[in-house]
Parts: C-alpha cells; sequence; structure tokens
C-alpha cells in the first residue's frame, strides 16, 4: 500500500468518527452539489460522485433524497468551502477543512480551539509545503480489470501512476491533479467502473511522531474541531499510531 492511502484509512475513523455528523457533512456537500448542477445524478457529475460517498458510508437512500430535496428549496443557505490551516501543539501541522454559511461563524469556532491548545492560525497557504493536495477516486474493482493497461491510461487525464487497492472492500483507489477532477471523473465513468466516490483530500509529506501524552493531546484538538458542524475534514501531519 501507498503513503497517501495507509494515511487515509489510518486516520479515516477519526475524521469520519460519528455517524450522525457523517450524514451532516455528507448532506452539506449534496446542497452543494445540487446548487453547482441541478438534483438530477444522471446530468450531475459532482452529485454522482457525492452520492456514491455516501453510499459507502451507509448514509440511508432516503436521507440521501430528503438532501437532494432540501438542497432545492429557496431557503436553503449557500455553503462555501473554506480551508483554514496552521500549527497545533507540538508543532504538529492542521489543515481545517470546511462547509459553511458563516465564514464570521465558522473562522471564530476554528480560531477558538487553536487559541485553547495554544495553536497559531496562519494564512491561506502557508503550510501547503507541508501537505499534497489531491482528487481521490475509489471505485468497484471489476474481476477482469487490468491494472497495468489502466494505469497506462490513467496517466494521460493526469492521474498518478500508483494506486492502491483494498482486497477487503473490493475497491480501487486512485490519485490524481484537483484540477484534472472532473476529467478524471469523466474518464473512470467512461470505462463503466461503479460506484465512483470522488473527493479531495491532503496528505502529509512529512511525517511528524511525537510521545503518547502529546498525541493525545493532538487526538483531543482534533476531536474538538471536528464537533463543529461545519467542519468536514481535519488533516495532520501526525504520524498515524500503528495498532499492536
Amino acid at each position: 500500500m501507498g503513503r497517501a492511502f495507509e494515511y487515509r484509512k489510518a486516520t479515516k475513523l477519526k475524521r469520519w468518527g460519528h455517524m450522525a455528523k457523517t450524514f451532516t457533512r455528507l448532506g452539506k456537500q449534496i446542497a452543494i452539489a445540487v446548487k453547482a448542477g441541478g438534483p438530477d445524478a444522471d446530468t450531475n457529475p459532482a452529485l454522482r460522485s457525492v452520492i456514491a460517498t455516501c453510499k459507502r458510508e451507509n448514509m440511508p437512500k432516503d436521507n440521501i433524497e430528503r438532501a437532494i430535496k432540501n438542497a432545492m428549496g429557496k431557503d436553503q443557505s449557500d455553503y462555501k468551502e473554506v480551508t483554514y490551516e496552521g500549527y497545533g501543539p507540538h508543532g504538529i501541522a492542521i489543515f481545517v477543512d470546511t462547509l459553511t454559511d458563516n465564514t464570521t461563524r465558522t473562522v471564530g469556532d476554528v480560531r477558538s480551539v487553536f487559541n485553547k491548545f495554544a495553536g497559531t492560525l496562519g494564512t491561506t497557504g502557508s503550510l501547503s509545503f507541508l501537505f499534497d493536495h489531491k482528487c481521490v477516486f475509489t471505485f468497484k474493482k471489476p474481476a477482469d480489470l487490468d491494472m497495468d493497461e489502466l494505469v497506462l491510461e490513467l496517466i494521460d487525464v493526469n492521474a498518478e501512476d500508483e494506486y492502491d487497492e483494498d482486497e477487503e472492500e473490493g475497491t480501487i483507489t486512485i490519485y490524481g491533479d484537483p484540477k484534472s477532477y472532473a476529467m478524471i471523473q469523466k474518464f473512470l465513468e467512461d470505462k463503466g467502473f461503479e460506484d465512483i466516490g470522488g473527493e479531495f483530500t491532503y496528505i502529509p509529506n512529512d511525517l511528524k511522531d511525537i510521545n503518547d501524552e502529546q498525541r493525545a493531546t493532538i487526538d483531543k484538538m482534533v476531536e474538538k474541531l471536528e464537533d463543529f458542524d461545519d467542519v468536514q475534514n481535519v488533516y495532520t501531519n501526525l504520524k498515524p499510531k500503528v495498532e499492536q
């Protein structure tokens, strides 16, 4: 398994730990997709991608349909994607992805947690050198898939030549240039792959290890950030702890 896959696998439960919050966050992603491209998944690639992710996270069909219907309402708020970045205690870099309809509220909430843990919020882009920004696609692996051939084709749509296979889930995960998200998604759909879920992520390029006491402090800080409904994901360059 590659570095990106191992990091995402190790941190997934922390990022999507509470089912109710997971559904709330996915509902916001549905709202953005519907506002941008309409409620018909057949003609809205972004919505198709979010729905595939919802299915993988076991979000009930009724919840998905309700979120789409709510996004069509005139009274629904417009969400903005805002990323905050800074340093937590012990020199750990932290990225906070949010979807918000009130940036004043959200930045206040995020700043309050950084302040509580003696962290420092930085300016946008100040920590970009510590993380690789990527788009990620996961899809069901067909039984007759020739990965060597697929990799050669993926390079032509700005996807990376490295991929990860989850044999337990029966899926393939690929990575690519975020600017090529739509092109990669179209390629995968044209190839006939099923349940194509896409997202954007930050992968640390230099993991930092700290002791258990310091790790507990970072974990508490991340949990506090994830308590806010506006927060979608929290990324750090903390080296995942290997369970014995």
